[in-house]
């Protein structure tokens, strides 16, 4: 057995794909040639992705699949025979399109008291070269190209798609060349090192020489291996300078993609920019330039960044000063922004449209700042401040920094406030009111901003359900889910006392001021149900102990029902109590015209119905003291007294 390389090497690939087109080219060559029978157990592929190429090397690799017997079930019998015996049009056809002919080896066997004919052959294996060929084929039509890109092959002719331009094809089966092609290119030895530290044009040795020999032309092909060192890079360099790089994954994972051979230098701007907000220096960095912040040991931003290079620098990378320029803007935006308040800011939200059918975003700070107050009054919070944070709250939208970067909306918004003198948590509120912005995002951490947010999102949700537009399959284009999540996730776990039917009442009853908008709130609290299960299933509980079918009104009770339920589940009486309570809905269901509510005891004809309706009597004060007072283990717990008399019942009457 030999071991296997392919190489595409590209012009500069998307760095942002780049880690999950190399996995996907990769992996799909090696799941090819396993289902064709080309490689061994115990085969292993590692994928390569650089700026400039897509690899996979695979161990285990046979240069020619074995044989392979194979039996085919074709048909009755009796209709692939004539009377003589013989082949009849049908089989015939059917055998043509298998590749065989009349020829070929027929056993009849019995099903079901009929004949069947089965067709038994060896199919012969195939040899590498035609193998991989396939599988190239197969996995370029895999790959997850965010856009495919035309040019056209150096004949001057002949157009071709694929993610970027491709400049050598590599296949090696150990020292040999496959002879495959691929978009006009035929497989050889040649490809290319980095592209202004090597040679150029090089040639690969074998399959296992390749990672070694590009190394040497200053080409790190592992992906994971140049992600590790440039980690390893930036918190030695930052050691160095007596701080700590901010180094967030999505920054890591682009760099990692732009670079073939990481080179960290250091540099400094003026500390006059300091005076700006860290959040608008650190994303200018991140953003613009792709270079690493430091904070120093008390957490302060300074003056200092890093930023990886493909290049050894002459001088050391001493002199760079590209980030002064976006520095000086950002200093620029900040001091413009605070010559206006936001509240002077705000009429201008008239010009920023919403949503067609909901109007303004001046008309939605309106319906915000209405709901925001009557929460924050159920959250014992300022229905004041709740209302002036949501007048201001999108007012930062008009700003030159927001304007240059949207991600700061929110953020801004609080540094400005506190510049116009506003209460601190009005001016908290307004950071916080985008809060949870992911999964697992921090919750608001104050009652005024937990008014604000939940008003953000419910008028979200109500405005765009009024008016129809619900998610449907995947598509969620306004975000509705998160939204949901983000006021289910701040009610259940800071345990508000709010209920979902009178937020619910509370947004559609200001949204019915819009013109054209609906009540839906029948569909918006399916909706949240929905939601609800997904979040608890996520969180590990089963569907059974997921007991929605009560709806609970009262979210943040739901984690202590699921709690109880779980609880109850543990005791011996559980299975059978939930079986005779599922018998119980089943006899209730047939009962025509109205349940009766009140029991007559002198209708009572055996024991079993006295000493149940006496136990019942026992336990159902203090379980319905339990239940009111929000104690549902102990509830649950009383009432598992009942099985006794519960089975008696059901054994002894009918």
């Amino acid at each position: 057995m030999t071991n296997l390389l392919v190489e595409l090497q590209t012009e500069e690939l998307p760095p942002k794909a780049l880690d999950t087109l190399s996995k996907a080219f990769g992996n799909e060559i090696a799941k090819s040639l396993a289902a064709q029978h080309l490689t061994e157990a115990g085969s292993v592929a590692t994928c390569y992705g650089t700026p400039r190429r897509l690899a996979v090397h695979i161990t285990n690799v046979l240069d020619h699949s074995a044989d392979e017997p194979f039996s085919k079930k074709l048909m009755p019998k009796a209709i692939g025979l004539d009377a003589e015996g013989k082949p009849a049009a049908p089989l015939l056809k059917k055998l043509q399109a298998l590749g065989l002919g009349a020829d070929a080896k027929l056993v009849t066997k019995t099903e079901g008291g009929k004949d069947f004919l089965y067709v038994e052959d060896t199919k012969p294996g195939i040899p590498l070269a035609e193998g991989l060929q396939a599988a190239i084929e197969d996995s370029a039509k895999k790959l997850p190209i965010p856009r495919v890109m035309s040019y056209q092959l150096p004949d001057g002719e002949t157009t071709v798609e694929f993610v970027r331009p491709v400049r050598y094809l590599t296949a090696l089966y150990g020292e040999d060349v496959v002879p495959v092609t691929f978009l006009g290119l035929k497989a050889g030895r040649v490809t290319r090192g980095h592209r202004f530290m090597s040679a150029g044009e090089m040639t690969i040795d074998s399959a296992d020489s390749y990672a070694e020999q590009l190394k040497n032309a200053c080409v790190m092909v592992s992906y994971a291996d140049r992600r590790a060192l440039i980690c390893k890079l930036l918190n030695d360099k930052a050691a160095e300078l007596g701080g700590t790089a901010i180094m967030p994954e999505a920054l890591l994972d682009e760099v990692t993609a732009l670079t073939e051979w990481p080179v960290v230098y250091a540099s400094e701007f003026e500390k006059e920019y300091l005076s700006v907000p860290e959040e608008c220096l650190i994303l200018t960095m991140q953003l613009n330039q792709k270079y690493f912040p430091l904070r120093d040991a008390s957490g302060r931003l300074m003056n200092k960044f890093l930023l990886v290079s493909q290049l050894v620098a002459a001088d050391g990378g001493k002199e760079i000063s590209a980030v002064r320029a976006r520095l000086a803007d950002a200093k620029f935006f900040y001091e413009t922004d605070q010559k206006e308040t936001l509240e002077s800011r705000v009429p201008g939200l008239k010009n920023v449209v919403y949503h067609a059918k909901l109007g303004s975003q001046f008309e939605r700070t309106d319906r915000v700042r209405a709901m925001a107050g009557l929460i924050a009054i159920g959250l014992h919070a300022s229905p004041e401040d709740a209302a002036r944070a949501a007048y201001l709250a999108k007012a930062d939208l008009r700003t030159l920094m927001v304007g240059e970067f949207p991600e700061l909306q929110g953020i801004m918004g609080q540094y400005y406030a506190q510049h116009d003198g506003e209460k601190a948590d009005v001016a908290l509120a307004i950071r916080e009111h985008y809060q949870p912005r992911f999964a697992g995002d921090a919750l608001p951490s104050t009652p005024v901003s937990l008014s604000l947010a939940i008003a953000d999102k419910l008028e979200t949700l109500t405005g765009l359900f009024g008016i129809g537009q619900m998610p449907t399959g995947e598509k969620d284009p306004y975000a509705l889910r998160r939204h949901a999540i983000s006021i289910l996730r701040m009610v259940i776990e800071k345990n508000l006392p709010l209920k979902l039917s009178d937020l619910l009442e509370l947004g559609f009853e200001i949204e019915r001021h819009v013109e054209g908008v609906k009540d839906a709130r029948k569909e918006l609290r399916d909706f949240f149900f929905d939601r609800l299960r997904v979040m608890f299933k996520d969180q590990g509980y089963t569907a059974q102990e997921i007991v929605l079918s009560l709806n609970p009104d009262q979210l943040n009770e739901i984690p202590a029902r699921l709690a109880a339920v779980r609880s109850f589940e543990k005791l011996p009486e559980s299975e059978a109590l939930a079986a005779a309570n599922k018998r119980i809905s089943n006899i209730l269901k047939k009962i025509e015209g109205e349940v009766p509510t009140k029991i007559d005891p002198s209708l009572f004809e055996s024991d079993a119905e006295k000493a149940l309706s006496s136990a019942i009597d026992q336990v159902e004060p203090a379980a319905l003291a339990d239940f009111e007072a929000g104690h549902y283990e102990e509830m649950l717990s009383r009432l598992s007294t009942l099985k006794t008399p519960v089975d008696e019942f059901f054994d002894k009457v009918m």
